[in-house]
């Protein structure tokens, strides 16, 4: 018990900060943000596992807009899809990207985030506002998913709180910005879960606290309020609803919308069909992992990936069936 204590400390911010609003969602209700016309389009890519597509969308918007941080976020986010699905294995009944090694692909990734940073940064030093705060917390968070991923720890730790700031700071400047509260939720709630050990180590690296409740509460502000995050902050809670509180229903019921409207996703169809398998519904977990196991991802290293896990996820399934 020990050493899965140490190892949960040590990938704390594996599990807050990677989560931390390391992604968008597409739009919906009143756009608070000001959003290039094309966003929308490049974030159903996204969704919809065009991961490639995403990348070419969000690389021209960048060379139309090259001082705006979002087209080089929107790569970055095209490119986490990738590298999660590549990363991602079967464990204790859910699939999750849990480690990665470096890789010197990863460089495009964490030049994008540094970019993103400068760009917010340097706006806000003309005229702060609550978008340009948004974004530069997006950009800390978006490099330390992957720190997180990797196992660094301390530059994942660095990389969170810095986004952290950003977001306090964006929701003092408009307390209406709704999609802060999918990263300032996810933070709340994991290091409120935390045990002892990584409390007394939080302590030391300067992390601020946090609060489950007011994580969840903060995470469903996101849901239904959000104009780039609503999707994500379905995900992921249906992550730790699924992981840490074991709200199998719930969770069902959060993951189940994204699941529908992209159906060509194949990491919410996985989910979908773990959600199932918990609630011994068999049938349904199969037919969740089938239709993963059946998309023609373009992507070659995540279409290989997903057919392993799907794999071992419909012969768990028959385990814990007695078949």
């Amino acid at each position: 018990m020990r050493v899965m204590l140490s190892t949960r400390t040590f990938r704390y911010a594996a599990l807050v900060f990677f989560l931390l609003v390391s992604s968008f969602a597409a739009p919906t209700g009143f756009a608070k943000l000001a959003l290039p016309p094309e966003t929308p389009a490049i974030l159903d890519k996204i969704y919809s596992f065009d991961i490639q597509g995403a990348v070419e969308a969000a690389k021209r918007m960048e060379q139309e807009r090259p001082d705006q941080p979002l087209g080089y976020l929107l790569e970055a986010e095209a490119l986490w899809w990738r590298i999660w699905c590549a990363s991602a294995d079967f464990k204790y009944g859910m699939t999750d990207a849990r480690r990665r090694a470096k890789y010197g692909a990863d460089r495009r990734y964490l030049e994008l985030a540094a970019k993103a940073s400068s760009l917010a940064e340097a706006q806000s030093k003309q005229q702060e506002t609550a978008e340009m705060q948004f974004y530069a917390g997006m950009a800390d968070a978006t490099a330390a998913r992957l720190y997180a991923l990797r196992g660094e720890n301390r530059n994942a730790a660095r990389a969170g709180v810095r986004a952290r700031d950003h977001f306090i700071r964006a929701k003092a400047l408009d307390g209406n910005l709704a999609d802060a509260d999918m990263g300032l939720g996810l933070y709340n709630y994991y290091v409120d879960t935390l045990g002892a050990i990584a409390r007394v180590l939080r302590f030391f690296m300067g992390i601020p606290g946090g609060s489950k409740q007011e994580g969840l509460r903060l995470l469903e502000r996101a849901i239904a309020d959000g104009v780039l995050t609503p999707n994500l902050a379905r995900f992921y809670l249906a992550l730790i609803l699924h992981r840490y509180d074991q709200q199998y229903e719930k969770a069902l019921s959060v993951i189940s919308p994204l699941a529908e409207k992209y159906p060509a996703n194949p990491l919410f169809q996985l989910a979908r069909g773990d959600l199932y398998a918990k609630l011994g519904r068999r049938e349904k977990a199969l037919a969740c992992y089938r239709a993963a196991g059946a998309l023609a991802v373009p992507d070659a290293e995540c279409q290989s990936r997903v057919r392993e896990l799907v794999r071992v996820s419909i012969e768990a399934l028959g385990a814990s069936s007695g078949h």
